[in-house]
């Protein structure tokens, strides 16, 4: 894991919270920012549990479903990849209802970012496994192993290293993604600073804590994702 980034990382977020703890509006403030923060960590979590069972699914419906399966998945990935997150957070909660389903705001925010990211998710689950060495598939074949379960014990495992990275990414983009729920009355992190920032003009105090609160979930995730790529890396060294 490289240290020396984070590093920094974490000396740049130190003295960020020690300039924002200097305002005057920080008592202030601070209470209902860190109320829609926790909306914000509850969006994040759902989407990216959602778009990492959609990204496998899809994938393998690609790669070894049949005929009508694959192009179920092609067209969910072409979808949600080809047109805008706000477009589709916007179809899930206004037009849903015309066909009668009626989901509740943060549903749909759940649900809208989940499956953005998942699309984007399963090409790169597709590319790690693809990337693995053919002799390993030749090898489950020649041990008379199945295909699923030469994907659960040997395939997967170790295409699952090369998929952290650019993982940790989309899971950065779907945090950053999650100030457009805001548009969907939800009272998320940006939508506590626009309603404060309008009653109180405190422009620079607000946004300079949401700054603050958006970079340090972001390199909570970097700090996660590279931990779990350590842990996976050495595991697959052992044999597990």
């Amino acid at each position: 894991m490289q240290l020396r980034p984070l590093a920094v990382c974490a000396i740049v977020f130190f003295t960020a919270g020690l300039a924002v703890s200097s305002f005057a509006g920080f008592r202030e403030f601070i209470p209902g920012l860190l109320q829609g923060a926790a909306v914000t960590i509850q969006i994040t979590v759902g989407g990216c549990i959602l778009a990492m069972v959609m990204a496998l699914i899809a994938a393998m419906a690609k790669m070894y479903g049949p005929l009508p399966l694959r192009w179920l998945a092609v067209a969910y990935i072409e979808v949600f990849r080809g047109t805008s997150a706000l477009v589709q957070l916007f179809w899930l909660f206004f037009v849903l209802p015309h066909f009668g389903i009626l989901l509740d705001p943060l549903t749909v925010a759940i649900t809208a970012l989940g499956l953005n990211v998942g699309a984007y998710g399963a090409e790169v689950v597709r590319g790690a496994v693809n990337a693995v060495p053919r002799g390993q598939w030749e090898a489950s074949v020649a041990l008379n192993m199945p295909r699923a379960l030469s994907l659960r014990r040997i395939i997967l495992p170790q295409a699952f290293v090369a998929m952290i990275p650019p993982w940790g990414n989309l899971f950065i983009e779907l945090l950053k993604a999650t100030a457009l729920v805001s548009l969907i009355t939800i009272s998320d992190l940006t939508f506590k600073a626009q309603q404060m920032n309008q009653t109180t003009f405190r422009t620079v105090e607000i946004f300079t804590i949401v700054l603050v609160v958006y970079l340090a979930l972001s390199v909570l995730i970097t700090v996660g994702t590279r931990t779990l790529e350590t842990f996976a890396a050495r595991g697959i060294a052992r044999g597990r």
